[in-house]
């Protein structure tokens, strides 16, 4: 028999007694966890404040002087708008080219690793943990860092920027494609090396139409982030938009109207491809689900 006998006053509360002890020390961590988080952003704040050339406080009067001269500038010489955009068109391709072909050549890398270091679908298991390290180091890396060191190497132009970007972009979207491939079905790929099938033959075939759509959004939100660190890169002297701009920009007053006809047709170049890229992946996702 079961025995449904109610607890008694006492065990009730010592139930009630122990909840509270509980709730009191998750609010207490979550209090000292807060503390010292708050902490480290005020001493954070101090020691860049104190490394600052200027420091922050006394020049924060002075924040809305560089755009406000901008602005002023490219207002009086508004006329000359359309010129300017028509010049920096080359450039914007430039920038696109080196976003697009590091993100094709990243996310074929990507592929690459995702598939080498997922369990299960590992052509060497033993090395797992070497794919993945890799990846790890790739994305750890800053992709301004790469590209100092391959200007460095090869010179200023957009090669050094499409290298990093792609390096980069390989680790990223490798960690996600291989999130991706472990959940993917194993059934095709073992029917598959039933009929002898090598391994490339089993991820062409068993793995990759499985996570195709997938793939195919990360890569398109990939190429997004892209055209902003491409256009970034341009600063270090990677070519493109950023290149333009930096020079713009050193220039001083008198190009203030070059510089914001850079900033127009970036911020514009930016808003279109993340809406299309936004309604490509929405279309992918849509199509894949069942």
């Amino acid at each position: 028999m079961t025995d449904t006998t109610a607890p008694g006053p006492q065990e009730v509360r010592m139930v009630r007694t122990g909840y509270l002890a509980q709730v009191q020390r998750r609010r207490f961590y979550s209090g000292l966890t807060l503390l010292v988080f708050v902490l480290l952003m005020v001493s954070g704040f101090m020691v860049a404040d104190d490394r600052n050339a200027g420091g922050f406080w006394e020049g924060l009067h002075q924040i809305g002087d560089y755009p406000s001269d901008v602005l002023s500038e490219a207002w009086e010489k508004r006329a000359d708008l359309p010129g300017l955009l028509a010049k920096y068109v080359p450039a914007l391709i430039e920038t696109l080219n080196i976003a697009a072909v590091s993100t094709l050549l990243g996310a074929c890398a990507g592929l690459t690793l995702s598939l080498l270091s997922t369990r299960g679908l590992a052509r060497w298991p033993r090395l797992i943990p070497v794919f993945r390290r890799s990846m790890d180091v790739l994305r750890a890396i800053p992709e301004i860092v790469i590209a100092l060191m391959l200007i460095f190497v090869l010179g200023g132009g957009p090669v050094p920027a499409m290298i990093a970007i792609a390096l980069h972009t390989a680790g990223a979207l490798g960690k996600m494609f291989s999130e991706v491939a472990e959940n993917a079905d194993l059934k095709p790929v073992e029917g598959l090396r039933s009929t002898g099938a090598n391994w490339t033959q089993s991820m062409w075939l068993g793995v990759l139409p499985q996570v195709a759509p997938n793939y195919l959004s990360y890569a398109l939100l990939r190429f997004e982030i892209n055209i902003r660190a491409s256009a970034i890169l341009g600063f270090v002297g990677a070519g493109g938009l950023g290149y333009e701009l930096r020079n713009s920009m050193a220039w001083g007053p008198g190009r203030f109207d070059e510089a914001a006809a850079i900033f127009v047709l970036l911020f514009s170049s930016i808003v279109f491809f993340d809406q299309l890229s936004s309604r490509l992946r929405n279309r992918v996702t849509e199509g894949s689900a069942p």
